[in-house]
């Protein structure tokens, strides 16, 4: 029997109970669903920003949702205008386009859940154009 026809089974996942990963600049990511677990065509995790914090720009290789589940937050998308997001406002993103998201507040997190469509989701810095699988990136803290 091939890995494709092993029977699968559904997974109940408890991110207090999941390793979290520094992101560095106060983003901390705690990955959830992936190929651990079965997933075939989609990842997906959680990531908290620190008051005040925002990530850099960047882009992907696939398409992207991601929920704001707590806090205030700005969705900057390169050459568009920034939108603010309240919690449970959710956004998709096309593969390529440059986009980051910040924390608004400086006394309070905020946590968003993200959605890959791909497994092997990249991320790529557009400043600097470095791309890493979204995957490696939490193996390797």
């Amino acid at each position: 029997m091939s890995d494709t026809e092993l029977p699968r089974k559904a997974a109940v996942l408890r991110p207090s109970l999941l390793p979290r990963h520094d992101r560095g600049g106060g983003a901390s990511t705690t990955p959830l669903v992936g190929p651990a677990c079965g997933a075939s065509s989609f990842i997906n995790g959680i990531t908290a920003f620190a008051p005040g914090t925002q990530i850099p720009f960047h882009s992907h290789n696939c398409e992207e949702s991601v929920v704001l589940l707590e806090g205030d937050a700005m969705l900057d998308i390169e050459g568009q205008e920034s939108v603010r997001l309240q919690p449970l406002d959710t956004t998709w993103l096309p593969p390529k386009l440059s986009h980051r998201f910040r924390n608004l507040s400086d006394t309070r997190p905020m946590k968003i859940l993200w959605i890959y469509a791909r497994t092997d989701a990249t991320r790529t810095l557009t400043e600097t154009g470095q791309t890493n699988f979204v995957a490696a990136e939490h193996a390797k803290k």
